[in-house]
């Protein structure tokens, strides 16, 4: 199945945007989740976990701290790839002034459905372009 990112929603929050292309809610099958995360700059995603899947987050560029299952931060630049263990703690944040763009999956899908009750979300419809903006 070919999936464009003209024909997904945007989920968009205080610290960044998702889109996500594959999920088992939306993809007949699918077993896992996969989208693609700006996080922009100077903000994060603060320290959270998915309890019942791991995450696997690869940086296609910028740069930042990503910390994992409470341990010391480290610095993550493109090209390299952190793995979460499920119910680890975590967060990332973007350390410079352009956006941190990362992919990201979820083993197994469906730990993506705990942002729809993010406070911050805005949700773009499909074939819209989400407004960045600076908190």
């Amino acid at each position: 199945m070919h999936v464009s990112p003209d024909n997904v929603p945007t989920m968009a929050f205080d610290w960044g945007s998702i889109k996500w292309f594959v999920t088992p809610s939306a993809i007949p099958g699918a077993s896992s989740s996969l989208g693609e995360v700006i996080v922009n700059p100077g903000k994060g995603h603060a320290r959270h976990n998915h309890p019942n899947a791991e995450e696997v987050i690869y940086v296609i560029s910028g740069e930042g701290r990503q910390m994992v299952d409470d341990g010391e931060e480290f610095t993550i630049k493109e090209g390299d790839t952190v793995h979460i263990p499920a119910g680890a703690y975590h967060s990332t944040y973007n350390t410079t002034w352009r956006p941190l763009r990362l992919i990201v999956t979820y083993t197994p899908g469906g730990e993506e459905k705990a942002l729809e009750a993010a406070p911050d979300l805005t949700l773009h419809e499909a074939g819209s372009v989400a407004e960045w903006r600076q908190a």
